[in-house]
């Protein structure tokens, strides 16, 4: 389908972050965009607010009539999240309109453009954002498609007026195989998904595959370490590579130098804290550099970057009390994300609530859930958030607190929760999670009256 011919779009499940990023681009062209979505959540009522009208029924009759017989100007986008007997898009399949995943309409949307794509386990939303604000705010410009909402923008799209287009690359479902991109980023390759994968081998395969989709002469950063070869690895203390050198903390601000055989930026602070998010600056610093952006100005932008919502957001901070939410769902993010708070706040007793994500996450890691999750002082787990998936016997929350050796742990309900906290009144807080924990985000922010 060619970008210029669609003049109608309608996205099946337009509440999600990736979704909702294309349904905004195609309003800013002028589309005539309607939605479907199983709940109103937050994102939905921005969207509404924006002029996207949104049904919450899934059934024939809530379609409009715009989008009801297929014709060569309309585009229906659909997310692998929807139930394969849902009547709307059983409706668009059966009356032969062509369907598209969200990963098939950036390829659509990217094709013929210069495009920056970041992939990786983790660390994928918060690198793409901060490439974008480097351009944004350096006056080089871009259209960023993200996975989070930005806090410099409060959006997850980011309109540019040159083609320059900046994205994330989803591996989920091996989606990120329909970019061909000028500059790609990979940050890791943890495993994961391996319902969809089976192992974490597929899964390296098919990031080595995206890795080989790089335009012939663009540019592959990869983080050390992992199991890709590129002459632009990237990482702490990466000797004779691209690397962040005297890393510390000064005055609650992580501190570091860029250093790579052509650059040297010194003296960089960072509002986003943790090594790991160093190590996402790294990345993003390098692109803005292959791109000509002067050294200076990258050091500029990259300081006033904001950060990405539910990714280490301050809820509440008070000398007396921090509470932070984030959106991490694996172990390996839960490690990142304790360490970045250990250093920022040692000697402090560390309150963790953490929502398991995905049955099948659960049973695959955990161990590594249980190990990172040992490490807190105090720990509140809630029932595993099922998204997309059944229930599968004996994977459950209690089954993973066996596991966990901690000895001040429970088993809570959302609905105990604030009771809990507001007796307990913890000094350090941490709501960690990929599902609707971030609904307990506004109540438990009422306890410390912020």
């Amino acid at each position: 389908m060619q970008l210029q011919a669609i003049k109608h779009v309608y996205f099946v499940g337009v509440g999600g972050i990736g979704m909702s990023a294309l349904a905004r681009y195609f309003v800013m062209r002028g589309c005539l965009v309607k939605g479907y979505d199983k709940t109103r959540t937050a994102l939905c009522a921005a969207l509404e607010a924006e002029g996207i009208a949104i049904s919450y029924q899934d059934t024939v009759e809530s379609i409009p009539a715009a989008f009801l017989k297929p014709d060569d100007n309309t585009l229906i986008v659909y997310t692998p999240a929807i139930p394969k007997n849902s009547g709307i898009l059983n409706h668009f399949s059966n009356a032969g309109f062509k369907m598209y995943k969200r990963s098939e309409v950036l390829g659509i949307i990217s094709e013929g453009q210069f495009c920056i794509a970041v992939a990786g386990t983790h660390g994928k939303t918060t690198t793409s954002a901060m490439i974008a604000h480097i351009l944004k705010e350096t006056g080089h410009d871009c259209t960023a498609f993200l996975g989070g909402i930005a806090s410099n923008y409060n959006s997850n799209f980011i309109s540019g007026r040159n083609n320059v287009v900046v994205v994330e690359a989803d591996e989920y479902d091996r989606s990120f195989l329909t970019l061909h991109p000028d500059i790609a980023v990979i940050t890791s390759m943890d495993a994961d998904h391996l319902d969809i994968y089976g192992d974490a081998d597929q899964l390296t395969e098919s990031f080595r595959l995206f890795a080989g989709q790089v335009k012939p002469g663009g540019e592959l950063y990869v983080k050390s370490g992992l199991s890709l070869a590129s002459e632009n690895a990237y990482g702490i203390d990466n000797a004779g590579g691209i690397s962040a050198i005297k890393v510390g903390v000064e005055a609650g601000h992580f501190m570091f130098d860029y250093q790579s055989k052509a650059n040297y930026i010194a003296g960089i602070s960072m509002l986003l804290p943790g090594r790991h998010n160093i190590e996402n600056a790294l990345a993003a610093i390098s692109v803005a550099l292959q791109l000509g952006i002067e050294p200076l100005a990258i050091k500029k932008a990259l300081e006033n970057f904001k950060g990405v919502k539910r990714r280490f957001e301050y809820v509440v901070r008070k000398p007396e009390v921090v509470y932070i939410d984030d959106y991490a769902h694996h172990p390996e993010e839960l490690k990142a994300c304790f360490a970045a708070v250990r250093e920022l706040y040692p000697g402090r007793k560390l309150t963790v609530i953490f929502q398991p994500h995905l049955f099948t996450r659960t049973r695959d890691f955990a161990d590594g859930f249980a190990a990172v999750l040992s490490t807190v002082d105090d720990l509140v787990l809630l029932d595993i958030y099922p998204a997309r998936e059944l229930p599968i016997a004996g994977v459950t929350a209690e089954f993973l607190l066996d596991k966990i050796t901690l000895q001040d742990k429970k088993i809570l309900n959302k609905s105990q929760v604030t009771g809990y906290i507001e007796a307990k009144y913890p000094s350090l807080l941490l709501t960690v999670g990929a599902g609707d924990i971030d609904t307990l985000v506004g109540p438990l922010k009422a306890i410390y009256h912020a």
